[in-house]
């Protein structure tokens, strides 16, 4: 049985499989170890600030993909407000907001698993703009790119692509059919030989087990993203997984969750995404002691906590807000 303690935590080394289950099944009455231990690496890394990122929805809806989880998925009938890219004004007014409030990043994200020369050469021009005018770190989430595609946004400024894994290998064919896992890893693989920075992560509660869990933070390891969002499964209304139990979705065990991705992936920001207001209500100070990266004013399709509200709670929780 694995050592959760600091000390046997800090000293084992890469943590093996059965490692790694065996940290996801700890029993609750010792989550505090688990917490110490990932504190020890969170401070190491990270210090003691919580980087805050704001997330624009730049092309909503409408997608060819049948992604169970997705409200903009092309099988999701969840009422969404659907459009194309918006203009470029509006996707300032929300990057001279990341600046002016000293957000560590402006994360962008488009609809669709592939795109046009034409229109990749659009946002391309958006985001040369976008780099000039607030000056902010860019992370842009814009599905399956060709090389020649990525060397334009590459060019234009974009310092980082998010591309989540989402779920492990064995089960994503229950979660997507319209495109493959490996399709998803040689994307990234192609990103980061042109010099992307990457940002890769997961969603906990599509039904998977811990043994998924597992091995997606496996893979992720062996990718080695510079941020690992991971969310927590929000079931929406109208898509594949409106009705998924998310009972097990406890706070003890999502904090079991990123605690092991810390542990996989120490010098990561760990981003804990989606589902943080649901499932951490007020357990955030324990939560900062792993993640030290979250978002704030909403998840694309999903509200979230407002910027005032965001920076409050990290300042309450006893950490700093950073501009990364």
């Amino acid at each position: 049985m694995t050592d959760t303690s600091s000390s046997g935590i800090l000293k084992s080394g890469v943590l093996s499989r059965e490692d790694c289950l065996a940290i996801l099944n700890t029993p609750d009455e010792e989550l505090d170890k688990l917490l110490e231990a990932a504190f020890v690496l969170r401070r190491k890394h990270k210090g003691l600030t919580v980087a805050i990122q704001i997330l624009s929805n730049a092309k909503s809806g409408n997608c060819t993909e049948d992604c169970a989880y997705c409200a903009q998925s092309r099988i999701a009938d969840s009422g969404i407000e659907t459009y194309p890219l918006i203009s470029y004004e509006k996707l300032l007014a929300t990057g001279k907001q990341a600046k002016e409030r000293g957000l560590s990043r402006h994360c962008i994200g488009l609809s669709g698993i592939r795109f046009s020369d034409k229109a990749i050469d659009a946002f391309s021009e958006y985001v040369r703009k976008l780099k000039a005018e607030t000056n902010t770190a860019i992370c842009c989430s814009i599905g399956f790119l060709t090389e020649a595609q990525a060397r334009k946004l590459k060019a234009a400024g974009l310092d980082r692509i998010n591309h989540n894994l989402n779920t492990s290998r064995a089960f994503y064919p229950n979660i997507c059919t319209t495109h493959t896992f490996e399709e998803r890893v040689a994307n990234i693989k192609m990103l980061q030989a042109i010099g992307f920075e990457i940002c890769s992560g997961g969603i906990i509660g599509l039904g998977e087990s811990k043994s998924d869990v597992v091995d997606m933070l496996l893979e992720l390891r062996s990718i080695n993203p510079e941020s690992v969002p991971i969310n927590f499964l929000l079931p929406i209304k109208g898509t594949s997984l409106e009705k998924a139990d998310t009972a097990h979705l406890t706070t003890a065990y999502c904090l079991k969750v990123l605690c092991l991705a810390r542990f996989m992936l120490a010098s990561a920001s760990i981003r804990c995404a989606a589902g943080r207001e649901v499932y951490f209500k007020g357990n955030e100070r324990d939560l900062f002691k792993v993640a030290d990266s979250i978002f704030t004013s909403g998840y694309l399709t999903a509200d979230g906590q407002t910027i005032d509200d965001t920076i409050k709670l990290v300042k309450e929780s006893g950490f700093e807000y950073c501009i990364e």
